[in-house]
């Protein structure tokens, strides 16, 4: 009995050494391996902060350059039609459009969805206007005709998904 009680003594020491020995070490390589993660995360962001405050800047570009107003202004009407015109509207919208596509990726789905959204309203605002016009309508009258029906709706589209682009941006940075 005696011979028990002695391996008893050596061995519930050890085996109580071993555990505490475990937790600490379990306990320290969790720690390093949480800041070795938030070392790589901290890193990472230095590379792409830069790119996703350039993914804000390009969106808030985007939605400026479809807006009715600049759009009318960077398009010209000259003496085109009024389907010429509603042509080049949509050509110009669409390159826009197709230009920032990648920018998805680096801004949140609200915020791309709110540009995908004010996008299809400005080109639709456009092509109702133009349906409201007579055929022999020149490109000058569609082009007043939407900016006429752009201060009539008071809040665009463009505005609103700006807003909250800048109030994202603003939570992030």
């Amino acid at each position: 009995m005696d011979v028990f009680y002695d391996t008893i003594r050596t061995i519930f020491p050890s085996i109580l050494i071993l555990i505490v020995v475990y937790l600490m070490m379990s306990s320290f390589l969790d720690n390093e391996d949480k800041r070795r993660r938030n070392e790589l995360r901290a890193a990472s962001q230095k590379q792409t902060l830069p790119i996703r405050l350039q993914a804000y800047e390009r969106l808030a570009l985007l939605l400026e350059r479809i807006s009715p107003n600049s759009l009318i202004l960077r398009v010209k009407a000259g003496k085109l039609s009024k389907s010429e015109y509603l042509v080049l509207l949509q050509h110009s919208i669409r390159s826009e459009y197709e230009h920032n596509l990648s920018q998805q990726v680096y801004v949140s789905e609200h915020v791309w969805e709110m540009a995908v959204t004010a996008k299809s309203a400005i080109a639709s605002l456009i092509n109702t206007v133009a349906a409201d016009l007579d055929n022999d309508a020149t490109g000058a009258d569609l082009s007043k005709a939407i900016l006429t029906r752009a201060m009539d709706m008071g809040t665009l589209p463009t505005r609103t998904a700006l807003v909250v682009l800048r109030h994202e941006m603003a939570q992030e940075f």
